[in-house]
């Protein structure tokens, strides 16, 4: 399984940011490329410790049952629900929002797992930062292969 501390997996996953263009197109789901961008740079910030969404109650009940479709080698399903708190449907700026999930990618990376959230995700519960590393390139992975890249 890929893990984002890998500098390897995390330079294939900045290789991919950059051949997105701001006319990328979804091949499912609702969000533009900008709005994709700013949910994983949201998404990052759960990750970081920067952003502490509160635990959804469907998730208290069966999210350790499940948790393992977040860090394991299959797939994420297309349409699967998000998190509310980082779901985007305002307009954003390509650009920026490029630039922002770059460095919050690289700041996770470098930070490595000693500075990993403890915060429990707000669906799955509690993760290990080896498991937020590989569900981070798992997430990533999924949005960008939603858009071809």
């Amino acid at each position: 399984m890929k893990n984002i501390y890998n500098e390897l997996h995390t330079a294939e996953i900045l290789n991919r940011i950059e051949n997105l263009s701001p006319n990328s197109k979804p091949q499912w789901g609702t969000m533009n490329v900008a709005q994709m961008l700013a949910h994983c740079s949201a998404f990052q910030d759960i990750a970081l410790g920067n952003s502490f969404p509160p635990r959804y109650w469907l998730g208290r009940l069966i999210g350790r049952f499940v948790n393992s479709i977040f860090y394991n080698d299959k797939p994420v399903p297309h349409n699967m629900s998000t998190i509310p708190t980082i779901l985007i449907v305002d307009e954003r700026d390509f650009m920026t929002e490029k630039e922002k999930l770059k460095q919050k990618i690289l700041t996770f990376q470098r930070n490595g797992p000693e500075k990993c959230s403890s915060h429990p995700h707000p669906f799955f519960g509690k993760f290990t930062p080896e498991q937020w590393g590989k569900g981070i390139y798992k997430h990533l992975d999924h949005h960008l292969r939603q858009f071809g890249a």
